[in-house]
């Protein structure tokens, strides 16, 4: 490994430019250099530029054994976007039980498939020395959290987190899959184009609340992939409204209708609302989702019907 390398992956390394400060990488991870480039550089940095830009983006390679990848994205965390994608997997095989469905977790540095899916353990391999996903309620399930321990802090950088990525999604044994469903990471960043530019991706479902804070993001999350050719299947008004046990009041605790507004801006469709409600909260918690644990309530409807309108929407697969 050269030095760059060495430099790149494990840090501790000094840099130093003509007549730069030596700067020591150390924990920042935080890369100086101050020497500026000359003319000659700079024409020739221009250059190399133009001949990475040429090359275009990477040709895409569909997963071997899967026929529709649908990815479930927000551009911010903390808006149920892993409670949405693992209730959709369970209600796309829930409404058409011939239909085999999967469940990958590529949010590397914030697993939650396993703890929502009641899963632990690490994935067996397969004669081809791939790994095969853990399966509960019917569906396969590929996480990071199944490769390391589930207190454990992930912490990478970003070289290594796209090898996790390429190995997430070219090293498992998925067998055949009607729809792999994929919970993203929350923003725009590496691992969303990555994904997007690596694999043919049938749709895209963008999860909000209706707050405006979540809706400038989720904007951005529905623009990228529309730059990256990736069709926008819609969008989910998540926690959308609060109803009090008690006196049945309903209280729009995030704003009222926030994602129909923003739907209409980029004219696509609300592909439902999902409730705030203590019981989805509780069956994500304890490893039951809603719709395997209550599949007769409301809320478990609703993803019943989100479901519908994903699938309506798909295109013809590939394969």
């Amino acid at each position: 490994m050269g030095s760059w390398q060495r430099l790149l992956l494990f840090g501790g390394v000094s840099l130093r430019g003509g007549g730069g400060a030596r700067s020591p990488l150390g924990g920042s991870g935080v890369l100086v250099c101050r020497r500026q480039l000359s003319d000659a550089e700079n024409e020739t940095l221009k250059q190399r530029r133009t001949q990475i830009m040429s090359r275009g983006l990477p040709k895409q390679k569909p997963i071997e054994g899967v026929k529709q990848v649908i990815v479930v994205a927000s551009g911010k965390g903390g808006v149920g976007k892993s409670t949405t994608a693992v209730n959709l997997a369970l209600a796309m095989a829930a409404n058409d039980s011939s239909k085999t469905v999967g469940l990958l977790d590529v949010d590397v540095y914030g697993p939650s498939i396993p703890k929502m899916m009641n899963l632990k353990g690490n994935p067996e391999l397969s004669q081809s020395n791939l790994m095969r996903p853990l399966l509960n309620y019917g569906i396969a399930c590929m996480s990071m959290g199944f490769l390391v321990e589930e207190t454990a802090p992930v912490v990478w950088r970003g070289l290594m987190v796209m090898s996790a990525i390429e190995k997430l999604l070219r090293q498992v044994d998925w067998g055949q899959l009607d729809y792999l469903v994929v919970d993203m990471p929350p923003g725009t960043g590496d691992v969303q184009l990555s994904v997007s530019q690596n694999v043919p991706i049938s749709g895209a479902v963008i999860v909000s609340t209706p707050q405006d804070i979540a809706l400038m993001d989720a904007h951005k999350g529905a623009e990228m992939f529309r730059k990256v050719h990736v069709p926008v299947l819609g969008l989910v008004q998540n926690m959308s409204v609060f109803q009090c046990p008690k006196c049945k009041h309903k209280t729009h605790i995030f704003g009222a209708d926030g994602a129909r507004r923003l739907a209409r801006t980029l004219d696509l469709d609300v592909l439902g609302d999902i409730p705030l409600h203590l019981n989805i909260r509780e069956a994500s918690d304890t490893g039951q989702p809603i719709v395997f644990s209550q599949p007769e309530s409301d809320e478990a409807k609703a993803y019943l019907q989100i479901a519908a309108e994903v699938v309506r929407r798909l295109p013809p697969p590939l394969q």
